[in-house]
């Protein structure tokens, strides 16, 4: 089914009732993964808020919001220094 957001777990209720589009065929991302994981390693290092992450990335709170919980499951595979 793709690379989605979506958990599998809600899959099968969501493709339960009638859809317009396919699971995961919503917005794209307004960030790139190198800036979502700078977001993320900022918000982490220095306590930035997301207002100010928003600011400093041209982009709405709510995409900061959701760039750092998506990399968040992402961060224990990177290997440590």
């Amino acid at each position: 089914m793709g690379s989605c957001l979506v958990g599998d777990g809600h899959r099968p209720r969501l493709a339960s009732r009638s859809r317009k589009r396919p699971v995961g065929a919503g917005a794209k991302h307004g960030m790139a993964f190198v800036d979502r994981l700078l977001a993320k390693l900022v918000h982490l290092r220095r306590g930035a808020e997301h207002e100010v992450l928003a600011c400093w990335f041209g982009v709405d709170c709510s995409t900061i919001i959701h760039a750092i919980s998506e990399v968040r499951p992402l961060l224990p595979a990177l290997p440590r220094s």
